[in-house]
């Protein structure tokens, strides 16, 4: 049997994504749409007082297109805390408002493929920011999920490690090259959701994401092994932004 990549876990991740159901928004009188907005607003609080207390962090985009209106991102150390938040919100006036569009369960993940040194990685500051990250509020989200092939010839799990390690070496540099520009979060998914891995891209640039995808796409990790789901992209909605959103 191959030799599988040993990764390290962190926080766990949902991306919750919704659609207004406008009709029944409009229809609602004031006093019952005010009532919404203050629990929404407490919802909102909350995630920022678990983010500033680093617990976990919550990040809020709109998304452009037909797929959705707006994505909460939340990453917390367990899975009963995603659970929790989500019947919480679920429970809110707001909450029937929308319509469930899309949701991706998975976990931050580091793999070995490009780790170095000896010693617990976990004691590693640097690691440790990167498994238990706090959400970038840049300007645009883009998300995907994603597999690797099992297809006969073309089945990532049946090559060797050090092949397996060289290519993800070279699609690694194609992602640093654009260190600075583009946040990269990986969240790995098997036995959590249909899924392999969920990559979440920040940029205050968003032909960044189409620059960058478009570029692994010629890297042979992409070009022969890679699967991909549908592409949700967006632009930063904070509270104020919400609130003008929502305002008939």
């Amino acid at each position: 049997m191959n030799e599988a990549a040993l990764t390290l876990e962190g926080w766990y991740a949902l991306h919750d994504f919704r659609s207004m159901n406008w009709t029944a928004w409009r229809a609602a009188d004031d006093e019952e749409r005010a009532v919404a907005l203050e629990e929404l607003h407490a919802c909102l609080q909350e995630w920022s007082s678990v983010e500033e207390a680093k617990n976990g962090s919550t990040a809020v985009y709109s998304i452009v297109g037909q797929k959705a209106d707006f994505v909460f991102m939340h990453l917390r150390e367990t899975l009963e805390e995603l659970n929790a938040l989500e019947n919480a919100f679920n429970k809110t006036t707001f909450a029937k408002y929308t319509v469930k569009s899309y949701s991706y369960v998975s976990v931050v993940e580091l793999s070995n493929y490009l780790a170095s040194g000896d010693g617990d990685p976990k004691a590693n500051p640097e690691v440790m920011a990167r498994l238990q990250p706090i959400l970038p509020k840049s300007k645009h989200i883009c998300f995907y999920p994603m597999n690797k092939k099992r297809d006969l010839s073309d089945n990532w799990y049946m090559l060797s490690m050090d092949d397996r390690r060289a290519m993800m070496r070279s699609h690694g540099l194609i992602g640093r090259s654009y260190a600075g520009k583009v946040k990269q979060i990986i969240t790995g998914s098997v036995g959590l959701d249909d899924w392999e891995w969920g990559v979440t891209l920040f940029s205050d640039d968003a032909l960044h994401f189409k620059k960058l995808v478009y570029e692994m796409r010629f890297d042979e990790v992409s070009a022969r092994f890679g699967e991909f789901g549908s592409f949700y992209v967006g632009n930063l909605l904070n509270e104020q932004l919400f609130e003008e959103m929502l305002r008939l």
